[in-house]
């Protein structure tokens, strides 16, 4: 009975040995717990660079000019329907808030 036992924790150390050295040979991460671990996600190439390479360069976001040009024509058609009493409601008085107020 004894030399059963024996036996079994000699292939679990034989196991986690060869485990360790493939580990240490290809470069792996050993994770025995099998916890979540981050080195997946940081393994990954970042892909910052080519995401913006794909959107073309846009002037009009770099213009002060420009932008408060658009600004100003934002402000003038709230402007004209809040006069005709289609703008945004005021803050706390909206649908969601007459819902709640029920």
């Amino acid at each position: 009975m004894a030399s059963g036992s024996l036996k079994s924790i000699l292939a679990a150390a034989v196991t986690q040995g060869v485990t360790e050295a493939r580990a240490r040979i290809f470069g792996h991460v050993l994770n025995p717990t099998g916890k979540r671990s981050t080195h997946k996600l940081l393994r990954k190439k970042l892909i910052g660079e080519k995401v913006a390479q794909w959107y073309p360069y846009d002037i009009q976001r770099d213009d002060p000019l420009v932008m408060a040009q658009q600004e100003q024509e934002r402000l003038s058609r709230l402007e004209m329907l809040k006069r005709r009493g289609k703008g945004p409601p005021k803050k706390g008085h909206g649908r969601r808030a007459a819902k709640r107020n029920k």
